[in-house]
């Protein structure tokens, strides 16, 4: 028999019938812990299968207008996939083939690289480094060493469509059964309408973000293709492409796109080029992707720019290289199945939604009667 518990003004109390917060707070912790420890071990398969979902949504309303105009579900299936085998290829030979042109084209400055090197070494020995501290900074500017790390760096973001034919086959099944997402959506909006809204604020959200992301990668990918073309820097399109297919990386993009440009604007002109490269992508990729991109992202998608960064670096390390680059449309669909469909959620809504612009109209005053 349970006691019952007297208030201080002398009434009963009934006994609380759920267990105590504290214990809530620390099953739901140890339910996070285990979820994302379950998603960092799947990643080689969500990854991509999340991939291949945000190019279908990326492609689908090409889809709803051309059925619309009245052609046949078959026609309008194969479109989609037409223009998503597209959008992959295209993400595929933008890495891959600046992989393949630095490393083709690094050998050839193998004698500048040696003359670099020991001008480096030689000044820092003249500035009283040891001989020892020497010897390893001469290892570490072996134009191998570093042609290696760039590619290594390169080619794990690469991974990305290393299982082409899984992708090709993600992007088959889900093309032929978006047509039917209308109709599913339709059928949880008779159930559940806040789960109705919340996907297809993911969706449009997804797609403002690619369209935005899209619109800068092509400005700043021909504005730094015609710059380094100026300033004679081997492969100027071959980078301009790579600047394009990074930009899709929130906030540190730029930075994978300047390290091959401004390694070849070293190695064939010197540290003047080298400044000067940098300095362009200083201030084209991080004015354009790092200060101005994220205000237009954050308003076309409702996140702030602070939980865009930080979203970069969790998805990056929960799904790998893959998860720079999904790392905004991730967020979102977390924001959808976490937040949206719950109203209760709120202040979490607040927390990460990026801050309204005021508007510079002023609000007319009704006088008093």
């Amino acid at each position: 028999m349970h006691r019952a518990v007297v208030d201080r003004a002398g009434g009963a109390v009934p006994p609380s019938s759920g267990p105590p917060r504290a214990l809530v707070v620390l099953l739901g912790a140890a339910a996070v812990v285990i979820i994302v420890a379950g998603v960092r071990a799947s990643a080689w398969l969500l990854g991509p299968i999340f991939l291949a979902l945000v190019i279908v949504i990326a492609v689908a309303p090409v889809q709803d207008r051309l059925r619309r105009r009245g052609w046949p579900a078959w026609l309008t299936a194969t479109v989609l996939l037409i223009a998503g085998y597209g959008i992959l290829l295209v993400l595929a030979l933008g890495i891959l083939v600046s992989v393949a042109r630095l490393a083709e084209v690094l050998p050839q400055y193998s004698d500048r690289a040696d003359e670099l090197a020991q001008s480096v070494t030689s000044a820092l020995g003249k500035l009283g480094v040891g001989h020892d501290q020497v010897a390893g900074i001469a290892q570490s500017l072996d134009l191998g060493k570093v042609t290696s790390a760039v590619v290594s760096v390169l080619s794990s973001v690469a991974g990305l469509v290393s299982n082409f034919v899984f992708l090709l086959a993600l992007l088959l099944f889900l093309g032929l059964e978006a047509g039917g997402a209308g109709r599913r959506i339709a059928l949880i909006a008779s159930d559940r309408p806040s789960v109705s809204d919340a996907l297809g604020g993911f969706a449009r959200g997804t797609r403002r973000y690619l369209m935005v992301t899209t619109v800068f990668g092509l400005a700043v990918a021909v504005l730094d293709a015609i710059a380094l073309a100026i300033i004679g820097i081997p492969l100027a399109v071959t980078w301009g492409l790579l600047s394009f297919v990074t930009n899709y990386i929130p906030n540190v993009g730029f930075l994978l796109g300047l390290a091959p440009p401004a390694l070849l604007a070293l190695l064939s002109g010197g540290p003047k080029e080298l400044l000067l490269v940098v300095a362009v992508y200083g201030l084209l990729n991080f004015v354009l992707q790092s200060l101005i991109q994220p205000r237009f992202v954050g308003d076309a998608v409702g996140i702030s720019a602070l939980v865009t960064f930080v979203a970069l670096v969790f998805w990056a390390w929960l799904l790998g290289p893959l998860g720079a680059i999904l790392a905004i449309p991730a967020t979102l669909l977390a924001k959808a199945l976490l937040v949206d469909i719950d109203p209760r959620a709120g202040w979490a809504d607040a927390l990460v939604r990026a801050p309204e612009k005021k508007s510079r109209k002023r609000e007319e005053r009704v006088p008093d009667e």
